[in-house]
């Protein structure tokens, strides 16, 4: 990577949301592990899944623009 490209601060910005989305996160490992011996495919964590991101995504954002402007 050359020195004078821009870093992307989205990854740095969710790492440091993640710790706030705890509970969100908490649901989907839960999930996950009551489906992970669904044997006919038909369970899956996916609303969970997006509430954890959607969180993340919730708590980034503003910072995120701010650095745009």
């Amino acid at each position: 990577m050359a020195d004078n490209e821009p870093i992307d601060p989205k990854n740095y910005l969710e790492e440091r949301c993640k710790p706030q989305c705890v509970k969100s996160l908490y649901d989907y490992e839960r999930c996950v592990k009551r489906v992970e011996n669904d044997e006919t495919g038909q369970k899956h964590c996916t609303g969970q899944f997006f509430d954890y991101w959607s969180c993340v995504d919730k708590c980034v954002a503003p910072k995120l623009f701010e650095k745009l402007k």
